[in-house]
């Protein structure tokens, strides 16, 4: 077994029992801007390619257009706009991240325009950290927290915040 994952618990002897599992969480990560980001599995429906938008005249920025999935329209949600990042032109390696997600009470589906999508990964949650003040280049409150995981710096959304329609 994985130290990284379980802990030796000691008894009032010093002597070792049974480990204790860490707690932690599944996240799917993926670039924007080039920076590594992490939404919750627990709010991911699929991963799409891109496909074909319709522009809404006069929508804000952070939902420029709406996208046909599967039957179902939603709004497609550009978060680099939300985070102050500058927008860039997707590649081949764009994706769009199908999210169910209770906004205003109500589950709703939006699609995610990622730059591309890199893994799902397990999250020790000892291993969050909170977002330095200092330096931090996205509004704090569209972070939940930020981990070191192997040479990667993830930074974990808040997607409560951060698709909440009165931002």
């Amino acid at each position: 077994m994985s130290a990284s994952t379980l802990e030796a618990e000691m008894d009032d002897a010093g002597e070792a029992t049974a480990p204790a599992a860490r707690q932690s969480a599944t996240f799917l990560t993926f670039k924007l801007a080039g920076e590594l980001f992490a939404i919750a599995v627990t709010s991911v429906n699929e991963i799409i390619d891109v496909i074909a938008t319709t522009p809404v005249p006069g929508a804000d920025p952070f939902a420029p257009a709406l996208i046909n999935v599967r039957g179902a329209v939603a709004p497609l949600v550009d978060v680099r706009e939300r985070l102050r990042m500058p927008s860039g032109d997707m590649d081949g390696e764009a994706r769009i991240i199908v999210l169910e997600l209770p906004i205003a009470g109500e589950s709703t589906r939006l699609g995610l325009l990622a730059e591309g999508v890199e893994s799902v990964r397990d999250v020790a949650l000892d291993l969050v950290d909170t977002m330095p003040e200092l330096g931090a280049r996205w509004p704090a409150e569209f972070i939940d927290g930020v981990a070191k995981l192997g040479d990667d710096l993830v930074i974990l959304l808040n997607v409560e915040t951060l698709f909440s329609p009165t931002v």
